[in-house]
């Protein structure tokens, strides 16, 4: 079994800066996915930034330049640095990792940019 724990959130006014973390614990192999996701306000669940099978990196259109993620694999760990931040980042971002087909979801950490 994988847990995974997000920290980090919090209120932030337009333009600050918050970094996120993810920490997972159990069963970890290094084949995993690992990325954040976030769901704002009567909006669906998005692709924020993750790493790929190869260890490259996505980002969604909308935090490009603005966000960084990034891995300490001897923790276990997962960092979202979120940089310029603006009221439509707003929304509880999740953790997520994926190995072997099973894919494990955090409890998700509320951001909320203030204008």
């Amino acid at each position: 079994q994988v847990q995974l724990v997000e920290s980090g959130g919090g209120l932030v006014q337009t333009g600050g800066s918050l970094r996120l973390s993810c920490a997972a614990s159990g069963v970890i192999f290094r084949s995993n996915v690992m990325g954040w996701y976030r769901q704002g306000p009567g909006k669906q669940r998005e692709l924020v930034a993750a790493f790929t099978r190869s260890g490259s990196t996505n980002y969604a259109d909308s935090v490009k330049g603005r966000f960084t993620i990034s891995r300490d694999d001897a923790k276990n760990t997962v960092y979202l640095q979120m940089n310029s931040l603006k009221p439509e980042d707003t929304a509880v971002y999740y953790c997520r990792l994926s190995q072997w087909g099973t894919e494990y979801w955090g409890q998700g950490t509320q951001v909320t940019v203030s204008s």
